[in-house]
């Protein structure tokens, strides 16, 4: 039960996270490129791979905080890191060819995903 009181803090952080970070870089940047997401989804990248890794060797933390860690504030901060997690650990395994279709389906499905609720809450909303 720790776990998920850990997971469900450890979200509320990370979404807070991204919106201070993301609307301070996005206001330092202006509105012509989506700058707050991207410094979110690099920094959430940077952040899980070295967490990760730092909790499987040198820093042993409670299984149920390192999910509140990686799953809850990073999961909250943005799940692109999760994405770039996942993605090294497929080539980790030797699975190359998996992990560039998990990138290139995630993407493409995602963006046509999009797509289609746009089109869809355009047809019914208007």
């Amino acid at each position: 039960m720790s776990k998920l009181i850990y997971i469900f803090l450890g979200a509320g952080v990370g979404g807070l996270l991204r919106y201070g970070l993301g609307g301070l870089a996005q206001q330092a940047w202006g509105s012509g490129f989506p700058m707050g997401t991207l410094v979110v989804n690099v920094s959430g990248c940077l952040a899980i791979g070295f967490l990760a890794t730092a909790f499987e060797g040198p820093w042993l933390v409670r299984e149920d905080v390192r999910m509140g860690i990686l799953i809850g504030v990073l999961g909250g901060y943005t799940t692109f890191s999760s994405f770039g997690r996942e993605t090294i650990q497929l080539f980790h395994d030797g699975r190359p060819a998996t992990a560039a279709t998990y990138v290139v389906l995630s993407n493409a499905i995602a963006i046509i995903a999009t797509w289609i609720g746009y089109l869809t809450a355009k047809r019914l909303l208007t």
